[in-house]
């Protein structure tokens, strides 16, 4: 299969129109979201939502532990707050979660931020425009691509996250190429041609895969 770097800029603007030509006619005014995505400002929820989101269903499970973890632990807006709990033993109370796959991926995440000097969404968002930086992110067990771009969306940086519904969706528009950041380029530039914001775009992915949303139906975020 080609990947993104034996394929060329046609390929990837041919693949974007598509993307942008089927979205505009099946779901036309739809795409200009009245309700615009928001961007935390808060490092345990951002991180929650991160580590959760994978394999779960967002609105039963995770979106309740993200606001749980806002309301009940306003404190850890910071990493070095985070560390502190996590350090105490809280990290399965602060997530709400008991399987250790997902606690463990969320203390090394922490932890990793810690040794990185990222204390706040602030300094997440500038540090998530470096590529050495995602690589590092990318070294943690557990986190790859799909995390690390969401991870940004999240923070309010223009960005698409590769996931199951944008797989599907990309199938469904017609095309082949499966590799990730084919279809992250590919979905963004799709964003770009439609002069629409590429996060806000990914959340509208979601809505019309996830949700099962048909054409025409009013959105909202």
């Amino acid at each position: 299969m080609m990947n993104v770097k034996q394929a060329s800029t046609i390929d990837l603007l041919t693949a974007a129109r598509k993307i942008a030509d089927y979205s505009s006619r099946e779901f036309g005014e739809n795409l200009a979201l009245s309700n615009r995505r928001a961007a935390f400002n808060h490092m345990g929820a951002v991180l929650a939502d991160s580590v959760l989101q994978a394999g779960l269903n967002y609105a039963t499970v995770v979106r309740p532990r993200v606001e749980y973890i806002i309301e009940q632990f306003p404190t850890t807006n910071t990493v070095s707050n985070l560390l502190t709990l996590i350090n105490e033993g809280q990290t399965a109370s602060i997530l709400q979660w008991k399987h250790h796959l997902k606690i463990m991926r969320f203390e090394l995440l922490v932890n990793f931020l810690y040794e990185e000097n990222v204390e706040a969404t602030d300094d997440l968002r500038i540090r998530l425009t470096d590529e050495n930086f995602k690589s590092g992110l990318l070294s943690i067990n557990g986190i790859g691509p799909k995390t690390v771009d969401y991870m940004a969306c999240l923070v309010g940086i223009e960005s698409i996250a590769v996931d199951r519904h944008v797989r599907a969706y990309a199938k469904k528009v017609g095309i082949v190429n499966d590799d990730y950041y084919f279809l992250q380029r590919a979905f963004s530039y799709a964003a770009d041609l439609m002069n629409t914001s590429r996060r806000e775009f990914d959340s509208w992915l979601w809505q019309v895969s996830s949700l099962k949303l048909k054409p025409q139906l009013e959105l909202s975020i």
